[in-house]
């Protein structure tokens, strides 16, 4: 989860201490009935690993475990010092579990040296081949062996920690039984947190190890932040910036061991990154999976879908689901949850995933008490805010249709017939195009959801349009767009975003009981987009630079999406490039950016083609 430091930790501890607001107002039921104890768990390689366990007080049953490993702190620390709540849910908490809470390797309490997202072993040859599974499954003999338990476990966790649940699944401890990533990270250059395919997420990553990978203090409870960064305005504070160069040097990112530098000196998908990628050693999983996400998690949308998807691939057999919801990254673990941006829910989502699905999920595997008879996929259609529920995600039905962009802005499914059409922008580094029609400090979470009129006004941005739709047009699965492109530069961004336009006299109900409908006439809402660096179009292993006005084709996979487009509305798809300061500025120039100078950024005119040969088009899956 990259955004500041300082902001995700606060967000972290309220969403897993909202989760229980209403029912645990303070750490009374969590002393009242569990105990506390804190101990160093020995790893194969003698490392050891600060642990937290809190066992119920009634001693006169066995429990099964659920833990969570972090990066994050298990804090509070000390055996007299008790979490505010305990487990995935407050239901959980009151199911009684032996909850267990350990600090990731290098991180806080626990030894060893830190490594993010730790590359997978698969064939260890001795003890000091170690990674995330190993350090899983050392942890769980000893729990095993040291609590008074019924020989279950099960893990869970949001974002770092849903890695961590997702890095215990290959050659997992066989009491391993159900685990849950929620939100995991799971290739930070192709579509998590780091880049998305090859394009450096900037706001986010400057600001998380601005505070996240500092020097650690003696007692292990804090790290020191390498800088702190004073703005209001992110998008000014990071144009008067100038090139990133200039954060790899005091007062900045000088420590040369810090993620900061390492990520990016790492700017194509080379071994560091591959080695990282935990997706491909999904395999031959035996564990009950259940992988959570969020349509409008702006961190690790991409690590829910493709952990599952990698699952299913993989594990023939497996016994794999997944839910995506209407949340935000780890919305589903707040106290409630009935609106996001603009949209409406008409309940809350957050009682009926907690109860219904994550609680059943782990009772049953652990305790074997109920059924848990989930649908392979529970999703919720954002449009007509609805769960769904298929048997394969995407389901069957969906099918690619294109929908071709023409003259005039027009997006429909006839293909164009003319010889020569274009559309065309100058793409300018020193005014790039926002992300989000909101000034602020911190990344404005429902830019996933805002109206992009704002965007729509500029020059620099393409905007393609259906008609009214006579009918409901529902999307599942995923999107990809095909740009036929030519430019005057050697490189460039693109962004492509799908977007629900409402009709004139258009109303949501409000948010609140006695407020007035929120006016939604003209709201450009988008529902999905993505970024692609353009010389990662042919590998992302090896970049090439574009040929002056050469034409060449531009895939850029947006993720899944499930969304109805109303009848009366119209689908509108832009494309631009740049989507700043989400993203870092593209200098339009075929080089290492983060070696660039000022004077290698310039301008680039953008020719988007589409006539009969070169049809740019995007492929929506349309539900049948």
């Amino acid at each position: 989860m990259k955004i500041s430091f300082p902001f995700f930790f606060l967000l972290l501890i309220s969403f897993t201490s909202n989760a229980q607001s209403t029912a645990v107002p303070d750490t009374g039921f969590v002393r009242s009935n569990y105990k506390k104890t804190e101990v160093y768990i020995t790893m194969r390689d003698g490392v050891k690993l600060f642990t937290a366990i809190y066992s119920p007080k009634d001693s006169s049953q066995t429990y099964p475990i659920i833990m969570q490993r972090t990066p994050y702190s298990i804090r509070p620390y000390g055996a007299n010092n008790y979490r505010r709540s305990l487990g995935p849910n407050a239901f959980l908490m009151r199911e009684k579990y032996i909850f267990v809470y350990q600090d990731a390797r290098g991180r806080y309490k626990s030894e060893g040296d830190f490594r993010e997202m730790t590359p997978a072993i698969a064939n260890k040859k001795s003890n000091k081949d170690v990674d995330e599974s190993s350090d899983t499954y050392d942890t769980l003999e000893w729990l095993l062996k040291n609590t008074k338990n019924n020989g279950k476990v099960g893990q869970s966790g949001i974002s770092f920690p849903g890695y961590y649940s997702s890095a215990a699944l290959p050659n997992a401890h066989p009491a391993l039984v159900a685990v849950s990533p929620q939100a995991p990270m799971s290739d930070e250059f192709i579509g998590d947190d780091c880049y998305h395919n090859g394009a450096f997420f900037l706001m986010d990553n400057f600001g998380f190890y601005s505070g996240f990978d500092g020097p650690k203090s003696e007692d292990g409870q804090n790290y020191k932040s390498h800088f702190q960064a004073s703005f209001s305005d992110a998008y000014e504070y990071f144009l008067d910036f100038g090139p990133l160069k200039k954060a790899n040097a005091a007062p900045y990112f000088a420590d040369e061991k810090s993620i900061w530098r390492q990520t990016v000196a790492h700017p194509v998908y080379d071994d560091f990154w591959q080695s990282r990628n935990i997706k491909s050693h999904l395999k031959n999983i035996k564990p009950a999976v259940l992988v959570v996400g969020g349509w409008f998690d702006a961190e690790d949308l991409y690590g829910a879908l493709k952990t599952y998807a990698a699952i299913e691939k993989q594990t023939p057999g497996n016994n794999n689901r997944l839910v995506m919801g209407p949340w935000t990254h780890g919305g589903w673990a707040a106290s409630t949850w009935k609106s996001f941006a603009q949209y409406q829910f008409g309940g809350d989502v957050n009682k009926y995933y907690q109860e219904e699905i994550e609680t059943k999920f782990f009772n049953f595997y652990l305790k074997g008490k109920g059924d848990f008879k989930q649908s392979e996929a529970t999703i919720f259609e954002t449009g007509t805010n609805q769960w769904k529920n298929y048997e394969v995600w995407p389901p069957k039905n969906s099918q690619p249709t294109a929908y071709y962009f023409d003259l005039k802005g027009k997006l429909s499914v006839s293909k164009p017939t003319s010889v020569r059409s274009v559309s065309e922008y100058e793409s300018d580094p020193a005014k790039p195009v926002p992300y989000t029609n909101v000034i602020g400090r911190q990344r404005n979470n429902e830019y996933m959801a805002e109206d992009q009129r704002f965007a729509s006004r500029r020059p620099d941005v393409l905007s393609f349009q259906s008609d009214s739709l006579t009918e409901d047009l529902t999307l599942t699965g995923e999107i990809v767009a095909n740009l036929m492109v030519s430019m005057t530069g050697s490189d460039a961004d693109f962004i492509v975003k799908v977007i629900d336009v409402w009709p004139a006299n258009s109303t949501v109900p409000a948010a609140k009981e006695g407020e007035r409908p929120v006016q939604m006439a003209g709201y450009q809402q988008m529902v999905r987009a993505e970024v692609l660096r353009g010389k990662f179009r042919n590998s992302f292993s090896k970049p090439e630079p574009f040929v002056k006005d050469k034409i060449e084709k531009v895939t850029v996979k947006l993720n899944e999406v499930a969304h109805t487009f109303k009848k009366g509305h119209r689908v509108m798809v832009q494309v631009q490039s740049s989507w700043f300061p989400l993203v870092d500025r593209n200098p339009q120039k075929f080089l290492n950016i983060f070696e660039a100078n000022e004077s290698d950024f310039q301008k680039s005119k953008i020719t988007i083609h589409h006539d009969a040969k070169n049809s740019s088009h995007i492929l929506l899956p349309v539900l049948k």
